[in-house]
């Protein structure tokens, strides 16, 4: 009986063993399977705004438990592209961009809350994509110079619009490619305000580029982004859009109507940065990249920790 006894004991041991382990595998498919159900791409453009923003959304949502695969550094066609096709689930977009190159209109539409809900409709309605909430920040094209030049120039794009009419080959100006071949881009601001520039006197280069030519003296007027920390580096003025050419360019956070159905949390975990960012915040985050020499997530994340937002 005692050899029976200790059998028996035996037997539930490793049966209470062999039910531990069960569970434990158990746990780690279910674990395993939610990570799966909680995988998102994160899109970003390739310049500094977009790499910090896309930090932002990739580290809010692994916050909150999703596992992200990020797809930054491309072009705004291949950016958008992959949201279109599936191969990316969200990104920050621009509304000036969506309006005028995405959904191809040519009508000006000054009144940022009216032309984000015009986005919104028209995208969801013909794309499936769905906009979330419109950030505060502004990061529209703009022309900028060099304070000390302001007595010439002028501080508007109108006065700078009479210096090159009274000598058309006065000013340089220093612009990037995409600039000079979009629409509503630098020509078609030219004809918006009544003067001519010669192609001659435009040179296309990056970005990053047109400042240190400022800079130089290379160019007299380089385009900018409003936002762009290097405006502060340079200490350069920009001039104002006294005719209001620009379109606005709120960032709100494109997602595919299928993706926001499956993951409906995403919509407030994204909310805090919509009133968190504008001009001035964003102008200092870039700056601590181009300006200081810090990487975009390390930017990202400190932001994000000083409000709360991720421990």
């Amino acid at each position: 009986m005692k050899k029976d006894t200790i059998s028996l004991i035996a037997i539930i041991a490793i049966a209470l063993l062999l039910t531990g382990v069960s569970g434990c595998k158990k746990e780690e498919k279910a674990e395993a399977a939610s990570d799966e159900e909680k995988s998102v791409s994160v899109g970003a453009k390739n310049f500094t705004e977009q790499y910090i923003a896309g930090n932002m959304v990739s580290l809010l949502l692994q916050e909150n438990g999703f596992k992200v695969k990020e797809q930054f550094g491309t072009g705004s066609k291949i950016t958008r592209d992959g949201l279109t096709t599936g191969q990316t689930d969200l990104y920050p977009e621009y509304t000036g961009t969506a309006w005028t190159v995405y959904l191809q209109h040519d009508e000006q539409v000054n009144d940022p809350v009216e032309l984000y809900n015009k986005v919104k409709k028209e995208d969801l309605e013909e794309n499936n994509i769905v906009w979330l909430d419109r950030w505060r920040l502004n990061d529209t094209y703009a022309l900028a110079i060099k304070k000390e030049m302001a007595d010439e120039y002028g501080t508007s794009i109108s006065k700078l619009g009479e210096v090159v009419n009274a000598d058309s080959k006065r000013l340089k100006f220093g612009i990037d490619q995409e600039f000079y071949e979009r629409p509503d881009g630098f020509f078609k601001m030219a004809e918006y305000y009544g003067f001519d520039v010669p192609t001659g006197q435009v040179k296309t280069m990056d970005v990053g580029l047109s400042y240190e030519a400022l800079n130089r003296d290379q160019v007299d007027v380089a385009m900018v982004f409003s936002t762009d920390g290097l405006i502060r580096k340079f200490d350069l003025l920009v001039l104002e859009d006294d005719k209001q050419f620009f379109p606005v360019y709120n960032i709100a956070v494109t997602i595919r109507k299928d993706v926001l159905e499956k993951y409906p949390e995403i919509e407030e975990i994204m909310k805090p940065l919509a009133t968190l960012l504008d001009d001035v915040t964003m102008q200092n985050l870039n700056y601590r990249v181009d300006a200081e020499g810090l990487p975009a997530e390390v930017v990202a994340r400190e932001f994000l920790k000083e409000n709360g937002l991720i421990e």
